[in-house]
């Protein structure tokens, strides 16, 4: 994983982690890596994991069983709700840059979907 300098580390782990679930790379239930193990994998301080896992423990996402370790939730309207948060998040960056572009909220809905159809155009094909 490679991380931007911009942006805390604990917060991409997080980012991270929301996309591993919202893709089904970590599914409902699945048990996570230990903390040691997954900040080797990620190449980056324990502390920092451990800060990124507690706030999504406080967030619902994760659940700790005591002695096994951190597991997805299998509380379907928490995954929802992280869905919904990130995929807000997404378009929040997207509106702004828009807006910095000068685009009105038209010229925005007809550029994206103009996107999203070119887009399925060439998936089909």
């Amino acid at each position: 994983m490679e991380f931007d300098d911009k942006v805390p580390i604990y917060f991409q782990i997080k980012q991270y982690l929301y996309q591993a679930i919202i893709t089904d790379r970590l599914k409902s239930g699945a048990q996570l890596p230990a903390v040691r193990q997954l900040a080797a994998e990620l190449t980056v301080n324990v502390n920092t994991v451990q800060r990124a896992l507690s706030e999504l423990i406080q967030e619902g996402v994760l659940v700790t069983r005591r002695g096994r370790g951190n597991f997805v939730t299998d509380d379907i309207k928490v995954l929802i709700d992280m869905k919904k948060r990130v995929i807000g998040s997404e378009l929040d960056h997207l509106y702004r840059q828009l807006a910095d572009l000068n685009l009105t909220a038209d010229e925005m809905k007809d550029a994206f979907s103009q996107y999203v159809d070119e887009q399925e155009e060439h998936h089909d094909n």
